[in-house]
């Protein structure tokens, strides 16, 4: 692998955190501008679901995956997790349930906590599962 590879692979693994930063932020950073910093923070998306050590990883699995590194390097390799899910016979629509899962309970706790409205949380919501459908097609060739 020459030098300008290298570098082109540095750049898909920075577009793909960007977009992720992105989506995130669009998605629950913009109820909270123009809030004060402490009451602005709120809860970032895991990767990895798994507490335990011994416990496989639910995004792995679903992905069929056998770690991070795998997966990291198949971003990192310009893939999307719909490609990735099927190149290896994993379940993409497990994918977007976890997904959709994890960000309903930050939204959950979000409400609980008073730092978004009912009506702020509705709309989150109901833009959930088709903002994570369109995420795990993004890829970066």
């Amino acid at each position: 692998m020459n030098i300008k590879d290298m570098n082109i692979k540095r750049m898909n693994i920075k577009r793909v955190m960007i977009v992720g930063t992105m989506i995130v932020a669009m998605s629950f950073g913009g109820t909270t501008w123009g809030k004060p910093a402490a009451a602005a923070a709120a809860p970032v998306a895991k990767w990895s679901t798994s507490t335990n050590v011994a416990d496989k990883d639910e995004l792995l699995e679903a992905l069929n995956q056998s770690s991070d590194e795998e997966l990291y390097e198949a971003l990192y390799d310009g893939k999307s997790l719909h490609d990735i899910a099927v190149e290896n016979g994993g379940n993409i629509d497990s994918v977007i349930h976890l997904q959709v899962t994890q960000l309903t309970q930050q939204l959950d706790a979000r409400l609980a906590s008073g730092s978004i409205t009912s009506e702020q949380y509705t709309a989150q919501k109901a833009e959930l599962s088709e903002l994570v459908a369109q995420s795990v097609l993004t890829s970066f060739d």
